[in-house]
Order: C-alpha cells, then structure tokens, then sequence
C-alpha cells in the first residue's frame, strides 16, 4: 500500500491533489493563459468584464489539465522506462490510470460546461478544442509533427479567449494563434532535444529522433522566425501600438537567447532555456500588448 492511500480521507484528498497538480505541471498554465488574456484584452480593446474573463480562464485551464492528464495515461508505460520520466505520476505508483482517467473526464466536462457560459459559438467548437488538446497526445506514434499538434492545442487559448469576447472568428486572432503555434512548435523541439535516443530506440517520432539534434535546432529556430512573422501580422492588423511592438522586439531577443543557450552536444542549460525564457516570452509580451491596448483604446 503506498503512502497516500494509507492515510485518512481528508489527507489522502489533500495528498492526491497535490500530486495530481504536480502531474499536471499546473504551473505551467503560464505559457498558456498570458496569451487567452492578451486575446481577450485585443478583442474587447480593454478589459473584458469579470464574468467573462472568469468564464475564459476555466476552460483554458480544463483543457489543459485535461490534456496533460490524458498524456500521462496515454505515455506511461514509455514513462516508466525512460529515466527521465520513470519518477512520473502513474509510473512511480503515485495515481493509477484510473483516478487520472476520472481527472481527465472531469477537466473535460469543466471545458465544455465553461463554454456553454460563454456563447453559441464556443460551445459548438468546445468538442474541436478539446480533439486538439487530447490528440497531441497520440501524434508521436505516426508523426515526427508532434511538436505542431503540441502548437495547435495551445493556440486555442488566445482564439478561444477571442470568441469568448466577440463571439465570431476574425482574421486577427487567426494570426495570434498561428504565432503562437510556431512558438510552441520551436521550443517543443527545443525540449524533444532531452528524448532523442530514448525516442529512437522506442520508435516514438519526434524532429530530433529524425533529423538529429543539429538539424532539429534549426527547424527550430525556422519555427521561431515564422513565429515573429506571425506576430508582426497580428499586431498591423489588429491596429497595436509602440508598447506591442516593443514586446514584439524584446521577444525576438529573448528566442535569439534560448537558441544560444542550447548546443545539439550540450543541454546544460535546457530547462533554463526552456522554462524560463518561455515563461518570460510569453508573460512579457501579455502584459505589454494589454498596456498598449489600454493605453490606446
């Protein structure tokens, strides 16, 4: 019997939770939800009302947890034997597939209800968001593209947030996501960097597995570049001002800077590249884009 199911109810709850935001890496909701609120911020040219923002934050973070849950039920037998994994959740005898399955199934049902309390039209495509969120999960087995399905799911967040406030697609937030597609897609690879060996030896298919690490960086650093594009389209035509372009700058450094950090023999300085640097992209450029929309409404 492991630790958390020996204890008594209260702490057990307390324990599991504890393990399941861990599982979820909850902290990491930060290279999602700048970019829903930045959206949100854009489409109403200020600040949304309290009710809205609420009912945008919910479902951005139900369909991540959903998503991530059901890629630990998903990956955990390759979880288990790869060293770097071997201490997850559902390897380690922390959670069984179960009690995350039931985590999975109730994300989702937040994500859907969520929607629901927004609009029509986020409803209806809350069942697309969520095959985008879930699906990334199974694209190793066939696709070295993981890594842009990864992008697809997370660029929900800043359309989502958009339809959440106009209630209509518009070509703007099309653009936004896109950005943030690429963005993602450059710096998943940057990560995939950890697993190339492990991948290739499992027949799990990633941009590094095929092309090695040094090709791998740079489709990388193609991803980036077309992620800056992206965010220049967005901000003529959303109609942004010197604070946005400012933030857009100040992003182009930052991903030159995560690309010098990472050597194809030399990860040292990975997660540094990837954790923080993403966080500080993603964090710096919401609140700058807010500022100027606020102080140009």
């Amino acid at each position: 019997m492991n630790v958390v199911t020996a204890q008594n109810p209260v702490v057990r709850f307390w324990s599991t939770t504890k393990v399941i935001l861990e599982m979820i890496k909850i902290e990491h909701t930060i290279f999602a939800l700048p970019f829903a609120l930045m959206g949100a911020a854009v489409a109403a040219r200020g600040i949304p009302s309290l009710y809205t923002l609420f009912w945008i934050i919910v479902p951005m973070v139900g369909a991540r947890s959903a998503a991530m849950a059901f890629n630990r039920i998903v990956d955990a037998d390759h979880d288990a034997d790869n060293p770097r994994t071997k201490m997850r959740a559902i390897p380690a005898g922390l959670l069984t597939k179960t009690q995350v399955a039931i985590f999975t199934v109730v994300a989702c049902a937040v994500l859907v209800f969520a929607a629901w309390k927004l609009n029509r039209l986020a409803f209806e495509l809350s069942p697309v968001a969520l095959l985008c969120a879930l699906g990334y999960s199974v694209t190793k087995r066939f696709t070295i593209f993981s890594h842009a399905f990864l992008g697809l799911a997370l660029s929900i967040a800043p359309t989502g947030a958009w339809i959440a406030v106009v209630g209509k697609f518009q070509l703007a937030p099309a653009l936004l996501a896109a950005a943030v597609l690429f963005w993602l897609f450059g710096f998943d690879i940057i990560y995939a960097l950890q697993d190339t060996e492990f991948d290739r030896e499992y027949g799990l298919r990633s941009i590094p597995a095929y092309l090695g690490n040094a090709k791998a960086l740079i489709v990388s650093r193609i991803g980036h570049i077309c992620m800056i594009g992206f965010l220049i389209a967005f901000g003529l035509t959303a109609h942004l001002h010197i604070l946005y372009w400012i933030a857009v700058v100040l992003v182009a450094c930052l991903v030159y800077y995560e690309h010098s950090l990472v050597k194809p023999d030399d990860l040292s300085k990975l997660n540094f590249a990837f954790f923080n640097l993403n966080g500080y992209i993603s964090s710096g450029l919401s609140l700058l884009t807010i500022g100027d929309v606020l102080l140009w409404k």
